[in-house]
């Protein structure tokens, strides 16, 4: 059973969600003791809302890696970026021209645009810490993103 705080954190704040994203938070928030709060399972289907993000498309993804080990040069570190996402799309020319921003300096991640379905197998890879949606502004004259 949730206690009373959470229940009126997830109404207030996720108000605008469907109860079945309500039922997913709410294991989260679980004090029961019989409730299992473990990661959901990869199968899992998650339902989506229309718009989390402002220019979130599902297309459009953040990978965030784990920190390299020394202090590699930044060539070095985006070369790790291609053939991290080259073991997902098959080779390196398809990981080259599907990555569109890049950090090396405060954080370990690329942007790259691929579709949904291979988010699971980027997931699994090597030294990949997150995917996560990455809002990105799709209109090809904006260079406005400060990824």
């Amino acid at each position: 059973m949730l206690s009373s705080v959470a229940q009126k954190l997830i109404g207030r704040r996720f108000s605008h969600y469907p109860s079945s994203s309500l039922c997913i938070l709410s294991r989260y928030f679980s004090s029961d003791s019989g409730s299992n709060n473990s990661v959901l399972p990869e199968t899992t289907k998650l339902t989506r809302t229309p718009v989390l993000v402002e220019g979130c498309d599902y297309e459009h993804w953040f990978v965030v890696m784990e920190a390299p080990k020394g202090y590699p040069l930044r060539d070095e570190i985006v070369n790790t970026y291609i053939k991290t996402l080259a073991m997902a799309l098959g080779s390196e020319e398809d990981a080259k021209k599907s990555i569109y921003s890049v950090s090396t300096k405060y954080y370990y991640a690329f942007g790259c645009k691929v579709p949904e379905d291979l988010v699971f197998k980027i997931k699994t890879l090597p030294n990949v810490k997150w995917v996560l949606p990455d809002s990105y502004s799709g209109d090809p004259g904006d260079n406005s993103y400060g990824g």
